[in-house]
């Protein structure tokens, strides 16, 4: 796979090469050109909306924000393009931070309105400015040299902008395949699971959002010194709707979709602005019709994107396991056999005049598999959801390991050492069971966006994936390393759940109803993990409704009923108490 990776960048690069000295017309290199300049900004939708799930409009802007800085600065001061792209780029990472750190702390339809508005607002601000040139735009843009060489607007540029292209199109494929990746990848589905795995899901959507209006930028950069005159038209909210189409089409989940969806959109729009007059025999926006109709089949029988066919065929060798010899991660020291794990004292859920959990109380050890049963609607799920931080108390305590751990954020709560599964089952169904349990030790890795962008992370990846290959091969899962997730059955995805959980090396690991699904034997193999975990001083909290499982494991049982606490005991002492029997069965006979 690494080979073919090499020879298939290599195999890039000389296409590039061999285009810019092959006897292509002009007309046909500046089209390129412009592809290139799309693609950049299609890039940062492609983190934004495909990887993270968030919807924007404001590309655009972000474009133009690079555009005109640069513009106004060469214009007024003389300096170099080289130094106006740096400051083009903070000028829109601040931007993008304001923007991206008040809109994305909302979630539904926010963003979207949010990005109209800002798009909107900063067209009109363009269109007004007299500094600016108002709807006139700046003209007599200096173009770009290196080393006194002109550049132009021809094959150097062409060779420039697929340049920088391909550098951020391997820069944003590297990102995926790391840690920080991973956790972007974590956000489509939600933030739940996410949080429970140590990432701070608000800090990651900004650095997405950052990420994308900074590619945005550089497009915009590149855009006004290569058009030698800007206006604020390339950068309304059309074009901001354009962008977002070009990627859904090419395939918005792919980096190489943005490509694709760029070449598609330039090439067809060209061809349609000549044929549709010819055909209807008056001049008009015919095309934007033809882009609505392609825009609506995509979503309806290709929903992934044009890419997503090309995907699928491309050969998928397994991850290389080049990690026999790393350093192990550093441990967290456990608590000693015995020892007080978790201290629950009578927490209490209310919901307006509803009390969901009344004052429940009880208490793991380590070393201990405790067992929190009752009937459905007895609250041992809110009870769970309390202790572990998604759900606010009303009054009460929980104590881990001695420390009040009672009003913190889930990530805060999974720093501590105490990782949890979910009742349903939540991965990510396109990544490996590998990449999937490696999101585990999210907390127990340090390199950033910037480290893995430049592959400066690698022995960190090592060390992380080792630790998911111990945890998988620990729990009887190592021939399913390379499976993709969403291809597993229910029982391999709650073990790989169970796997996950222990990769960020807890001292007490929270089970939310993990036979739930599972056939006789794969409840067998559960038992055994179960008991194994508990032989290696693991302590565990177990919400079950599987009673022979219960009953199999559990060294105590907490027993709810109408989220109060009914008794507690062994399992022999739970099993023959009269009101634990009238709770389940409506009798004490």
């Amino acid at each position: 796979m690494q080979l073919l990776k090499r020879f298939g960048w290599a195999a890039l690069v000389l296409v590039v090469a061999l285009i810019a000295v092959l006897p292509l017309p002009d007309f046909w290199i500046t089209q390129l050109n412009y592809i290139a300049l799309y693609s950049l900004a299609g890039l940062g939708l492609v983190l934004l909306t495909g990887v993270a799930g968030l919807t924007s409009f404001g590309q655009a802007a972000f474009v133009g924000i690079g555009a005109y800085a640069t513009a106004w600065i060469t214009l007024n001061t003389g300096l170099s393009p080289w130094l106006t792209l740096f400051i083009g780029l903070a000028i829109t990472g601040v931007s993008a931070l304001v923007v991206g750190g008040i809109t994305l702390r909302m979630s539904g339809h926010f963003l979207p309105l949010a990005t109209i508005a800002w798009g909107l607002s900063l067209y009109y601000v363009m269109g007004n400015l007299d500094a600016l040139g108002k709807y006139d735009g700046l003209l007599g843009i200096p173009g770009l040299s290196i080393f006194g060489f002109d550049i132009g607007q021809g094959r150097g540029f062409f060779l420039l902008a697929w340049g920088v292209l391909l550098t951020a199109a391997l820069a944003i494929l590297q990102l995926l395949d790391s840690r920080p990746g991973r956790a972007m990848r974590s956000l489509r589905t939600g933030t739940q699971m996410a949080e429970a795995m140590g990432v701070n899901t608000l800090r990651y959507k900004i650095i997405i959002f950052v990420i994308a209006a900074l590619l945005a930028s550089v497009s915009g950069w590149l855009f006004a010194h290569f058009q030698r005159s800007i206006n604020p038209s390339p950068f309304g909210l059309k074009m901001g709707i354009e962008y977002l189409f070009m990627t859904v089409v090419g395939g918005v989940g792919h980096v190489w979709g943005a490509v694709i969806g760029a070449l598609l959109t330039k090439l067809l729009e060209d061809q349609l602005q000549v044929l549709l007059p010819m055909l209807i025999g008056t001049s008009g926006s015919y095309e934007t019709i033809v882009f609505g109709i392609v825009l609506v089949l995509t979503l309806k029988f290709l929903p992934n994107g044009l890419w997503s066919l090309v995907d699928r065929r491309l050969p998928r060798a397994p991850r290389r396991l080049d990690w026999p010899n790393v350093a192990a991660l550093a441990e967290r020291a456990k608590p000693a056999t015995g020892e007080l794990v978790l201290d629950v004292q009578k927490i209490r859920k209310q919901f307006g005049g509803l009390t969901a959990v009344n004052d429940i109380s009880f208490q793991i050890h380590a070393g201990q598999i405790v067992g929190l049963i009752g009937p459905n609607g007895a609250g041992k799920s809110t009870t769970f959801n309390l202790i572990t931080g998604v759900a606010a108390l009303t009054t009460g305590r929980v104590l881990f390991r001695g420390q009040a751990i009672s009003g913190l954020k889930s990530r805060e709560i999974a720093a501590r050492g105490m990782s949890r599964t979910f009742q349903h089952v939540k991965m990510i169904p396109d990544m490996t069971v590998l990449e999937n349990v490696a999101l585990g030790a999210h907390l127990r890795g340090a390199k950033g966006v910037a480290s893995a962008m430049a592959r400066l992370n690698r022995e960190e990846e090592k060390q992380l994936f080792a630790q998911a290959q111990k945890q998988l091969e620990r729990i009887g899962m190592g021939a399913y390393l390379h499976e993709q997730a969403g291809n597993l059955a229910m029982g391999p995805q709650r073990l790989m759940e169970i796997a996950r959980a222990l990769c960020s090396d807890p001292a007490l690991l929270l089970l939310d109803e993990p036979a739930a699904g599972l056939r006789h034997k794969e409840k067998q193999g559960l038992a055994g993990v179960l008991r194994q975990l508990r032989s290696e001083g693991m302590s565990i909290l177990l919400v079950e409704h599987d009673m022979d499982l219960v009953m199999d494991v559990c060294d105590h049982l907490v027993v709810m009923e109408f989220g109060t606490l009914l008794t507690q005991g062994t399992p022999e002492e739970v099993q023959n108490n009269p009101q634990v029997r009238a709770a389940y069965l409506g009798t004490e006979h």
